[in-house]
């Protein structure tokens, strides 16, 4: 359940930008009507209708995610704050300038600061992240800790890499694509081959059945 209510954003953002994107005009004309205010010159073409209406749908997602956990009094990742801070930012250059640039690099530059929260932890702090979060779950030897670690960062690393690639090389509307389908996809994949890892070092439970493994972070 926590899974889908991390990726409800994401998921907003798509099926906002595909209804716009049936009739562009309207969708810049609503755009204009309504939130001309926050963009530059006051109105919206039909070429950046449907990813500036998409962009204010996912800012808005996110603050409701945060205002949520706060009225459930539930803890909030540190990450869902960094998220909030780079989508609205980046979210908010996108709908004042009209470019769509700002809001395709948001993705990138949030799995770069999740390698380099798992990396600094490790290498300044000497304090492996992974383990902090999740230790009370899992019992497992010092170097299975840092080879996840590891794993973690350059995957993130990755996506950070691939999110441009696809962002610069293929249409806006292949990248939204990719931004649910490609992502989610990988994340589960690598998920997958991070349970089949953990499997050949999880210590039996007493009944002689193995813990169960970790989800994504």
């Amino acid at each position: 359940m926590k899974f889908l209510f991390d990726f409800l954003p994401i998921v907003l953002f798509f099926g906002t930008f595909k209804f716009a994107e049936r009739d562009a005009q309207a969708a810049a004309d609503f755009a204009t009507q309504h939130f001309g205010f926050l963009v530059s010159g006051g109105v919206v073409g039909p070429t950046e209708g449907p990813v500036l209406l998409a962009t204010i749908v996912v800012i808005i997602a996110t603050m409701a995610q945060i205002a949520y956990l706060l009225a459930r009094g539930r803890k909030i990742d540190m990450m869902l704050w960094v998220s909030l801070g780079l989508v609205t930012v980046l979210g908010g250059a996108t709908v004042w300038f009209h470019n769509e640039t700002f809001i395709k690099w948001k993705p990138s530059v949030l799995y770069w600061a999740m390698a380099a929260s798992f990396w600094i932890s490790q290498v300044v702090f000497r304090k492996n992240l992974l383990h902090t979060l999740m230790g009370g779950q899992l019992d497992l030897p010092a170097p299975v800790w840092r080879t996840l670690t590891r794993a973690w960062i350059g995957f993130f690393g990755l996506m950070g890499i691939l999110n441009l690639y696809v962002a610069y090389s293929f249409s806006t509307e292949a990248w939204v694509n990719f931004k649910l389908f490609g992502s989610l996809g990988l994340m589960l994949i690598f998920t997958l081959a991070q349970g089949i890892y953990l499997s050949r070092h999880l210590k039996p439970a007493e009944g002689g059945a193995a813990e169960t493994g970790p989800g994504a972070p």
